[in-house]
């Protein structure tokens, strides 16, 4: 592994430990040449998923886009960084569980929706809002009646 610091092949593991919940190794590391010290995390490499977009497009599977979305749902709501993470396990674990080398882009949608309802009721909407595209204030209000009446 490389220092990001001074490019040195030269470093070594301080600390290993499991992360996001079993499914990956964060190592502390030093490098011996500078002394600065830096974090890596090892996961386990699994085939990669398509994602069957809503127009049939394919994309490969990409966490980050995932997370942006989630992000901005989430933005300025009780909600931390861990609780977003654990989102997106949750996502990657059921998705690859299911074997399938395609997935529609409605089950990664319906995971997100299902757990942050259970997180925080205006993240959720604010997500349902752009993921269900909702086209007018009618729409919003029926699904606020939704979760209301589920409370």
């Amino acid at each position: 592994m490389r220092c990001p610091f001074c490019n040195s092949e030269n470093t070594k593991v301080i600390d290993s430990r499991p992360a996001d919940e079993q499914n990956a190794i964060r190592r502390r590391r030093e490098c011996e040449d500078c002394s600065k010290r830096f974090t890596t995390y090892e996961r386990l490499e699994i085939f990669p998923v398509m994602v069957i977009k809503k127009d049939e497009s394919r994309e490969p599977y990409d966490r980050q886009k995932a997370e942006k979305g989630i992000v901005l749902a989430c933005h300025k709501r009780p909600v931390s960084a861990e609780q977003i993470s654990g989102i997106l396990d949750e996502v990657e674990s059921r998705i690859f569980n299911t074997g399938q080398k395609e997935v529609p882009v409605s089950m990664i949608g319906e995971i997100i929706m299902e757990r942050l309802q259970e997180l925080d009721a205006v993240a959720y909407v604010r997500f349902a809002s752009v993921y269900r595209e909702f086209k007018d204030v009618d729409t919003f209000a029926k699904e606020i009646t939704k979760l209301l009446k589920k409370k």
